[in-house]
């Protein structure tokens, strides 16, 4: 067994279901199957009494998952461990960023920075905001892209940029011919959306509920690309800030702002509170901010 077949077992713990982790993870039900199966092959007992309302540990399981929990706290105590020895022998940036930041702080950024600093090991990875969040709580990586709201009695947390989320519509759409909407206008209409896994999902359904009704979510999905081009066909509604819509084009397309609140999509650049960051953080970070005011002043095009 390693660590993530752990984080596998500990997914279903915690959901029960291997469909339900299985989403959690971004793996198969079967490969979540087969991960247990090896587990419990491996320690030759079952982990799990599969029951009508989802899989409970066994007694045998119970005792697994105490010891998971010390294996799983002791290696990522080791990971800070090595990871200190080495940022104090040489920098080392291991970042995540969610998903649609990098549009915004830009590939280039990342490139400058490892150009202009060689001595320092530069390692990135994306996926969904709530994604980068557990990773990050649980030890993985030295610095987050992430939205706001983030725990500031976890980290440090440094406002990075702001932009209003609005709602964007097919130009033959009749929301189309509004200078503003309320999300009560959202109301039974084709809703294509950011998965769960995404802040701005629950920013919406959440608005929605405040209003006394559900969204009717069509599909949810893992990238934007795709409401996009739902959004194009006219076959429903979306939300989005102006950057990601001007990155995919919006000609037969009309975003349209919120007047009933704050919808507000703010990143956030993370380190974890009491955990030295490290040399080559610190300069990362000040890269980082640098290259976004540069941005701001139009001396770099995004």
């Amino acid at each position: 067994m390693n660590i993530r077949d752990l984080n596998v077992f500990f997914a279903v713990v915690e959901t029960k279901h291997l469909t339900k982790a299985s989403k959690l993870l971004y793996m198969t039900p079967q490969g979540i199957s087969k991960v247990i199966k090896n587990l419990e092959n491996e320690c030759d007992c079952e982990l799990f009494i599969r029951t009508s309302s989802g899989m409970e540990l066994s007694e045998c399981g119970k005792c697994f998952f105490e010891y998971a929990q010390k294996a799983k706290s002791d290696y990522h105590n080791m990971r800070n461990e090595m990871l200190r020895i080495k940022q104090k022998e040489h920098g080392v940036v291991d970042l995540l960023s969610a998903f649609g930041i990098l549009r915004l702080v830009t590939p280039e950024c990342l490139l400058d920075f490892k150009r202009r600093y060689p001595e320092i090991d530069f390692y990135h990875r994306e996926c969904p905001d709530k994604q980068v969040e557990r990773w990050f709580l649980s030890g993985e990586g030295n610095v987050a892209f992430s939205l706001a709201p983030c725990d500031e009695k976890l980290y440090d947390v440094s406002e990075l940029a702001s932009f209003p989320v609005k709602l964007l519509v097919n130009k033959k759409h009749p929301l189309s011919k509004k200078s503003s909407v309320l999300i009560q206008d959202l109301e039974g209409e084709p809703l294509y959306i950011e998965s769960r896994e995404f802040k701005i999902h629950d920013m919406i359904v959440d608005k929605c509920r405040e209003a006394g009704f559900e969204p009717n979510i069509m599909f949810e999905t893992s990238g934007f690309s795709l409401c996009h081009k739902m959004v194009r066909e006219n076959k429903g509604i979306s939300v989005t800030v102006d950057f990601v819509s001007d990155d995919m084009g919006h000609e037969d397309m009309a975003l349209i702002p919120f007047s009933d609140g704050i919808y507000e999509w703010k990143i956030c650049m993370l380190t974890r509170k009491n955990e030295v960051i490290g040399n080559g953080v610190d300069i990362f970070q000040r890269h980082v901010k640098e290259w976004l005011d540069k941005i701001q002043i139009g001396s770099i095009t995004r």
